[in-house]
C-alpha cells in the first residue's frame, strides 16, 4: 500500500473545505433554511466527484495534486478576471438563495432535472479534457516541455475545458430553480471569452505550432458555431 503524504492530505482537505463551506453558507444562509433539496443536489454534484478524484490523485499522483493545489495566476489580467468571476458567482448563489427564501420566480420541476443532466455532461467533458491533456493547468501558462495537442477532443475544438465549465456554470442556477440568477450567470460568457483571448495570445507567442493549429481548428468551444 502506498504511503500517503499527510501534509498534502491536510492541504487538500483545507482547500476542499474552503470551497464547500463558503458556497454552502451562501446558499443556505441566504435561503434561510437547510431544507433546500436543489442546493443539496448541486453541492453533491460539485463536491462528491471532487473528493473522489482528489483521493485518487493523493494515492496515485500526489505530484499532480500538489501542483494543482499550489497553482496561482501570475498574470494580472487573469487575476482580475478571477476576481470578477468570484464576485459573479457570489452574486448568483446569494440571489438564488434569496429566490428560494422569498419565492420570487420558479421554473417547472423538470428544468432542475434537465439542468442536472447538463451539469453531469459538463463534468464528463471536463474529466475527458483532463485525461487527454496532461498539460492542462489550473492557470494560464506555458510549461517547459509542453507540446501541442490536436487530437481527439482537441481536433474539433480548441478549448474543451472551457466548454465544459460553461455547461456546468450555466446549469447551476437552473439546478437551484433560480431563473433570475441564470440570467445573471450569462455574464460568465464574456468573462470566459476574455480569458480565452488572453490565453491564446500567450499560446501563439510561446507554444510552437499553436498559430497553425488555430487555423486548422477554428472553433473554440462549439463546432461550426463558436
Amino acid at each position: 500500500m502506498k504511503k500517503i503524504d499527510l501534509e498534502l492530505l491536510k492541504v487538500a482537505l483545507v482547500r476542499f473545505l474552503l470551497g464547500l463551506v463558503p458556497l454552502g453558507s451562501m446558499l443556505f444562509v441566504s435561503a434561510g433554511t437547510l431544507a433546500w433539496m436543489d442546493a443539496w443536489l448541486l453541492l453533491g454534484m460539485l463536491f462528491i466527484p471532487m473528493l473522489f478524484v482528489g483521493a485518487l490523485l493523493l494515492v496515485y499522483e500526489p505530484g499532480l495534486l500538489r501542483s494543482r493545489l499550489k497553482a496561482r495566476e501570475r498574470r494580472r489580467v487573469q487575476q482580475s478576471m478571477q476576481a470578477a468571476t468570484a464576485a459573479l458567482f457570489a452574486m448568483v448563489f446569494v440571489s438564488a438563495g434569496l429566490n428560494r427564501r422569498f419565492l420570487w420566480l420558479s421554473l417547472p420541476h423538470w428544468t432542475s432535472t434537465a439542468a442536472a443532466v447538463v451539469f453531469g455532461l459538463g463534468y464528463l467533458l471536463y474529466a475527458e479534457a483532463l485525461r487527454e491533456n496532461i498539460w492542462l493547468p489550473r492557470t494560464v501558462q506555458v510549461r517547459r516541455g509542453q507540446k501541442l495537442l490536436d487530437t481527439r477532443l482537441y481536433a474539433h475544438i480548441r478549448h474543451p475545458m472551457y466548454a465544459a465549465t460553461v455547461l456546468m456554470c450555466l446549469s447551476m442556477p437552473l439546478i437551484l430553480d433560480a431563473p433570475l440568477s441564470a440570467i445573471a450567470m450569462l455574464v460568465y460568457l464574456p468573462l470566459v471569452a476574455s480569458r480565452m483571448d488572453d490565453e491564446e495570445r500567450l499560446l501563439i507567442r510561446k507554444l510552437p505550432g499553436y498559430a497553425d493549429y488555430c487555423e486548422r481548428v477554428p472553433w473554440r468551444m462549439i463546432p461550426q458555431i463558436w
